[in-house]
C-alpha cells in the first residue's frame, strides 16, 4: 500500500470516530499534514507511520492505545489530559461491536504494525499466586523501585506520593501535601508518646511528619527496598532514630497485636484486592488498642461500573494486580470485621489537582528523566499521571479517607462530638 493510499484510509477512519463537529484535538500524519485542519488546538496526536492508526486501535483497547504511544506508533504533543476524552469515546465505541466491526474493516487496510520494542522495563510479569505475599512483593518492587531519582524529579520534597490537600487551587504541591500530612494527623487525632503504624508509608513522609510534630513512636511499613532505604536516612537526617522507623514488610507480618494506639494507610490499599479486604481489616483491628483509630485513604470506582475483561494498561503497565472496589464495598468489608465507620471523606477533586502538578513537574523535567528511566517508562507515567486526572475530573474514580474505630469497652470510642479540632491552628513547620 501507498503511503498517499493509507493517508486517505486514515483521514476517512478520522472522520468515521469524529464526524465533521469541532474537535478538541488535532491530528498530524506522518507526511506532516494536518486532520481536520491546521487550526491551533490544545493537543495534537501524531502518527508517526502509516500504521499508526491501526496499531491504535486495534483491538480496541485501552491496552493498544497506551502500548502505542509507549513504543512510538503515536506522540502526544500539548496537554495530553485532553485526550483522555478522545480515549473514553473510543473505549464506548469499541463496547458497540458492530460499530467497532465496520471501522475494523478500514484499520485492517492499514500496514500492519512491527513486533513490540520493549524497553529497559516491558510489561510486568509477576509469578506464584495473586496477593500471597511474594507476588504482592513483586507487584510493589515493578511500580516503586523504578528508581528514587525518577520520582524525586516530580513529587514535593518529602516524596508524598498521594493525593495532596489544598485549602486553595493556588497552593503549590509542597504546601499542599504538608496540608495533607498534618490533616491526616489531625484525623487520628494523635498525641504524644502514642504508637503509630503507617502500612505502605512509602518514602516516609507521613512517618517524618508524625514523631516530628506530634510526638508519637511511628513505625512505618513497605514492600519497596528502595523507598525503606532512603526513608530512613531522611529519618537519620531530621534527627528521628529511636522515634521512627521504616521496616520491610508485610501487613500480614506485623503481629505486635494490640500494640498500637493509631493505624494509617494511604494509597497502599489498592494493591490489597478485593478477596484479601476482610484479612486487611481484620489483621488492622487486631493491631490495634481498644478505642485505637484507622484512617484508611485509598482510591475507588465506581459501583455502577461494568468489570473491565482482560488486560489493562494500568494491569499491564502500572499497578500489575491493582484493584479498586466501590467505597461502599470497603466499608461494608470494615464493618464486618470489627470497625466502627466514624468519617468518610471524599478528595476527589483534591486529587485531579495533584495529579496535574505532577503532570506538569514530570514534564518539565523529560531529559533529566531520562538519565533515571528510558522513554518508554517516562511515557507510562506521563500517561497514567495525566489519564488520572482526567479521570478524577470527570468522577470515573474516587478517593475517600474512611476514620474507623475499634470501640473500647461498652462502645465506648473516645472521639469527641465534633471535627472541630482538625480544622485548629496546625503543626506545619520546616
Amino acid at each position: 500500500m501507498s503511503t498517499t493510499d493509507a493517508a486517505q484510509i486514515t483521514r476517512q477512519v478520522l472522520g468515521e470516530l469524529f464526524g465533521s463537529g469541532a474537535q478538541a484535538l488535532s491530528v498530524r500524519l506522518w507526511d506532516g499534514t494536518s486532520w481536520p485542519d491546521e487550526a491551533p488546538r490544545r493537543a495534537t496526536l501524531v502518527l508517526n507511520h502509516p500504521g499508526a492508526l491501526r496499531a491504535m486501535l486495534v483491538p480496541g483497547t485501552d491496552l493498544s492505545m497506551g502500548e502505542a504511544y509507549l513504543y512510538d506508533d503515536i506522540d502526544i504533543q500539548g496537554d495530553i489530559e485532553s485526550v483522555f476524552g478522545l480515549a473514553d469515546h473510543l473505549m464506548e465505541l469499541a463496547a458497540d461491536r458492530k460499530a467497532w466491526l465496520r471501522l475494523a474493516r478500514n484499520l485492517l487496510r492499514l500496514p500492519a504494525p512491527g513486533a513490540k520494542r520493549y524497553g529497559q522495563r516491558g510489561p510486568a510479569q509477576l509469578s506464584g499466586k495473586q496477593h500471597s505475599v511474594e507476588r504482592d512483593r513483586q507487584a510493589v518492587t515493578y511500580h516503586y523501585d523504578v528508581s528514587n531519582d525518577f520520582y524525586g524529579l516530580w513529587l514535593d520534597a518529602r516524596m508524598v506520593y498521594s493525593c495532596a490537600y489544598f485549602q486553595s487551587p493556588e497552593d503549590d504541591l509542597d504546601t499542599a501535601q504538608l496540608h495533607k500530612l498534618d490533616y491526616i494527623c489531625k484525623k487520628l487525632r494523635l498525641q504524644p508518646g502514642q504508637r503509630l503504624l503507617d502500612i505502605g508509608c512509602g518514602w516516609g513522609g507521613l512517618v517524618i511528619h508524625a514523631a516530628q510534630h506530634y510526638g508519637v513512636e511511628a513505625t512505618g511499613i513497605t514492600l519497596s527496598q528502595l523507598q525503606a532505604e532512603l526513608a530512613n536516612a531522611h529519618i537519620q537526617a531530621a534527627g528521628l532514630t529511636g522515634r521512627a522507623r521504616v521496616q520491610v514488610r508485610d501487613y500480614r507480618q506485623v503481629d505486635e497485636l494490640g500494640a498500637y494506639d493509631a493505624l494509617v494507610s494511604v494509597g497502599m490499599f489498592e494493591h490489597v484486592g478485593k478477596a484479601l479486604l476482610g484479612v486487611y481489616f481484620a489483621r488492622a483491628r487486631k493491631l490495634l488498642k481498644p478505642g485505637g483509630v484507622f484512617l484508611n485513604h485509598g482510591i475507588a470506582n465506581r459501583a455502577t461500573d461494568r468489570p473491565v475483561r482482560g488486560k489493562t494498561f494500568s494491569d499491564t503497565y502500572v499497578f500489575p494486580d491493582g484493584e479498586l472496589v466501590p467505597i461502599s464495598t470497603t466499608l461494608s468489608i470494615a464493618e464486618a470485621n470489627g470497625f466502627e465507620v466514624r468519617d468518610g471523606e471524599s478528595l476527589r477533586e483534591h486529587y485531579a489537582l495533584t495529579l496535574r502538578h505532577w503532570v506538569r513537574r514530570l514534564e518539565a523535567r523529560h531529559e533529566e528523566a531520562l538519565k533515571f528511566v528510558d522513554e518508554p517508562t517516562y511515557r507510562v507515567w506521563r500517561l497514567f499521571l495525566s489519564g488520572s486526572a482526567h479521570g478524577f475530573t470527570v468522577g470515573s474514580n474516587n478517593v475517600y479517607q474512611a476514620l474507623l474505630v475499634k470501640p473500647g469497652p461498652s462502645g465506648r470510642s473516645g472521639l469527641p462530638l465534633t471535627r472541630e479540632d482538625w480544622y485548629a491552628a496546625n503543626h506545619l513547620g520546616s
